[in-house]
């Protein structure tokens, strides 16, 4: 198991109400209370960010953002700034998603943006990259995540680049019940830290928490965890019951 911290994070995607929201929040702040040996992070939907950050206020679990727009204020309905998610209650903001890039159209382009955008926000970025099953299946997965990851990053100076946070979708595994075998995720999460020794150096590269993101369970999460280069999880669909998403965790700090 790696020596940095890991971190368990719960992207809540397009789920849960308000009152959803504060009830799995709820039941978080409760079961999770004592479990300090990993770092803790939600991302509600917006409009459940706040109510469910003042639930959470002085508790050790972080609250993000699912998404931020790379402008901090004007004519652009349905967007919602860096400032906005920080003023919220939010410490960290998900970036380039692969829903947001497949569904959404977000380019890399828009992705480097965004990812500006959080950092002058001062929030703390989680940036997702990884590769669809064509890719996979391709043998072309390392120079697919060379490119979108170079593309993500460029312009990003070192003092910045130390504050962001990956995490590796496999998006063959996303939602479809398959996922990387441990020694998989270990070896492109490797990879993903010797780009990272490429464009900066061996400190950056050490220092930076990968996270792991495709059809994590209670089940498979220890062995996830044990990969040298496995610093935590961005998990979807386990996040939304309290009692998988606090298996995982309590799997993960063993």
């Amino acid at each position: 198991m790696s020596t940095r911290k890991p971190l368990i994070a719960g992207n809540w995607k397009l789920n849960k109400s308000v009152p959803e929201a504060m009830e799995l929040a709820g039941s978080l702040k409760q079961d999770l209370a004592d479990c300090d040996r990993v770092d803790l992070l939600v991302c509600p939907p917006y409009v459940a960010l706040h109510p469910v950050a003042e639930l959470l206020r002085g508790t050790a679990i972080a609250l993000g953002g699912q998404d931020l727009f790379w402008e901090d204020f004007g004519a652009f309905t349905g967007a919602i700034s860096g400032p906005m998610l920080k003023a919220a209650g939010c410490s960290h903001v998900i970036v380039g998603h692969s829903e947001r890039r497949e569904i959404f159209g977000d380019s890399d382009e828009v992705v480097n943006r965004k990812l500006k955008a959080a950092l002058a926000a001062g929030l703390t970025p989680i940036l997702c990259v990884g590769e669809t099953l064509e890719k996979r299946e391709q043998k072309v997965t390392k120079e697919f995540l060379r490119k979108q990851l170079g593309a993500d990053i460029k312009g990003l100076e070192r003092e910045l680049i130390s504050r962001i946070l990956v995490a590796y979708e496999p998006i063959w595994a996303i939602g479809t019940g398959m996922t990387a075998t441990p020694r998989q995720a270990g070896e492109t999460q490797r990879f993903i830290r010797d780009l990272f020794r490429e464009h900066y150096d061996g400190g950056i590269a050490e220092n930076l928490r990968i996270l792991y993101g495709g059809s994590v369970k209670p089940d498979n999460a220890r062995t996830l965890i044990s990969e040298e280069d496995v610093d935590g999880f961005l998990i979807g669909g386990a996040s939304l019951q309290a009692d998988s998403f606090v298996r995982i965790a309590r799997s993960s700090s063993l």
